[in-house]
């Protein structure tokens, strides 16, 4: 592998962990957990790992060890994060500490790794290579779903020929659904193998009390903000264009948010908010518009607007489509393809409910068509393909052409769209996020120690200095709750959307009125990984309101 000069320099970087950690460890349990919903068809679902306690690790005397090595197996599963690779070496330290001879086996693109019995084992020399670098190419990714019983017992064949102990499945919701329906299977079988999983994902919706963030959120956010800032920066230079910038978060607006609170937009959209006004599309495109005319007022011709990549699915019309055409085409996705192109819009149009039909029929072809584009695995539109950027940037022309014509409207709008996704999803980890990781990583080791299964690698307390940050595990049982998939309930764990009552979002409807009117941008520049601590070691601007109810710059 040829290694760029700051690759190089990374390779030296000891990432920071909890004391916790260190010297031998023991284990700490609090009191038997239920899940945040539905709890009694939870539990008949989960009857082998529903209720455990949430566990903690402290720093006890002596060193750890143990008589018999463990040999490990490891699953990159869904979209890419930064830091995966350094949970991995979290977890390959964590193993070789408990015993040198354990070994650490790699699951070759994903869960279907497991199923296919491709798998990798890696070595001190091969992790090395990886540490605190971007991507997931030590062992690659995949998006096949780990849910059925053939599945399970053609991934026990592998693991039991190379004797392995305990199986850590990094994922964002979905995958660690389905680590938790493994690690239950397993249990009701005595199949002898632990499984436990590692909050993945960049959108920030996998976390709760116990789970603070999901690892590449940090990165992620500093990646797009950077960019942003550099849009702003041009933007207030040319003084001539409007930019429209869709960011990644399907299910929740927290990249959106965070990257409003590091750069200081004039419009950004918060998909929540709209669903708790029950806002209509036309809503939207009249605040955005309002925003444009009001800077024109004072010679403004210019600015941005965030928008996050699910906004479509939270306004409540387009909610209520969308749930009928998932449903629809979960059932009758083979007539649908024999349609011809030309004939589909008409051919959804009849199948709808009157109201749903009268929606779709009103959207812009290419709207509709990116609508019934093909589902994503867990059966739901593929909101990445929906240009909503586009879509609201000629709705807004429009509005705006028609308020010119009524003489509300004097300035000059043009406009620049904009989609940051891949952008980020693999950039090199910050500092932030090369520590968190590698602590998830040590973490989910000490677990497999402590002989766990069903439980997600937690560590709590990220805004303090490192060495106080509190490791543990959390039941994933306590996550869940039923969710329609495919026509049919399915235990799936939470998501977690922004809260309107949080402190991060409370600081942005704080300011947003000003920022909306003055051009206050800030330009965060690009991730930094050396220099004071204020600026390289920084956590999100979410987490720390969250947190300490302060924001720094």
């Amino acid at each position: 592998m040829t290694k760029s000069a700051l690759q190089i320099a990374r390779t030296n970087y000891v990432p920071k962990m909890p004391e916790g950690l260190k010297g031998n460890v023991k284990i700490a349990e609090g009191a038997a957990t239920e899940s945040v919903a539905d709890q009694k068809e939870i539990k008949e679902l989960f009857p082998n790992t529903y209720g455990l306690p949430i566990v903690t690790f402290k720093q006890a005397e002596g060193e750890i060890g143990a008589s018999d090595p463990v040999n490990v197996g490891v699953i990159l599963s869904g979209g890419q994060a930064p830091g995966g690779h350094n949970v991995i070496a979290g977890i390959f330290d964590g193993i070789k500490r408990i015993h040198k001879d354990s070994k650490l086996y790699g699951f070759i693109l994903g869960p279907s790794g497991l199923i296919d019995h491709q798998y990798k084992e890696l070595t001190s020399e091969i992790i090395d290579e990886y540490r605190n670098t971007g991507g997931f190419d030590i062992i690659g990714s995949g998006r096949t779903k780990l849910e059925t019983k053939e599945q399970f017992d053609k991934g026990l064949i592998i693991l039991k020929k190379l004797d392995i102990k305990a199986l850590v499945i990094i994922g964002g919701d979905d995958s660690n659904t389905n680590a938790c329906v493994l690690a239950e299977y397993y249990k009701s079988i005595n199949a002898g193998v632990q499984v436990l999983g590692c909050p993945k994902t960049i959108d920030g919706d996998l976390k709760n009390d116990q789970i603070e963030t999901s690892f590449g959120f940090d990165t992620a956010c500093k990646v797009y903000s950077e960019l942003i800032g550099n849009i702003q920066r041009d933007c207030n230079s040319a003084r001539k264009y409007w930019h429209f910038i869709k960011v990644m978060g399907r299910s929740a607006s927290h990249i959106a948010l965070e990257c409003a609170l590091q750069t200081h937009p004039n419009v950004c959209i918060i998909s929540e908010e709209v669903e708790q006004k029950g806002l209509s599309l036309d809503d939207i495109i009249e605040y955005i518009a309002g925003v444009i005319a009001k800077r024109a007022e004072n010679g403004l011709n210019f600015g941005t607007v965030i928008i996050p990549e699910g906004l479509i699915e939270f306004i409540p019309a387009m909610k209520n489509l969308i749930s009928e055409l998932n449903d629809f085409l979960a059932h009758n996705q083979e007539e649908f393809d024999l349609v011809r192109r030309s004939g589909k819009r008409e051919y959804i149009i009849s199948k709808l409910s009157p109201e749903n039909s009268e929606i779709y029929a009103s959207l812009p072809e290419t709207v509709a068509r990116q609508l019934t584009l093909d589902r994503d695995p867990h059966g739901n539109v593929q909101v990445s393909l929906i240009e909503t950027e586009k879509l609201l940037t000629e709705m807004v022309s429009k509005k705006l052409s028609d308020w010119a014509k009524e003489g509300k409207y004097k300035g000059k709008f043009a406009s620049i769209t904009h989609f940051f996704g891949y952008e980020g999803r693999c950039a090199a980890p910050s500092n932030y996020d090369a520590d968190y990781c590698y602590s998830l990583g040590y973490t989910a080791s000490m677990l497999v120690a402590s002989g766990k299964t069903g439980y997600m690698s937690s560590v709590k307390n990220t805004t303090a200095p490192a060495a106080e940050w509190v490791a543990g595990g959390v039941p994933i049982t306590m996550m869940l709750n039923l969710e329609r998939r495919h026509g049919e309930m399915k235990p799936v764990i939470q998501k977690a959307l922004v809260k309107l009552d949080g402190a991060p979002f409370l600081y942005y409807k704080e300011k947003r009125e000003e920022w909306a009117i003055h051009t206050d941008y800030v330009y965060p520049g690009p991730i930094q990984y050396f220099g004071p601590t204020e600026v390289c070691d920084q956590p999100s601007k979410t987490l720390q309101l969250e947190q300490t109810g302060k924001i720094t710059f």
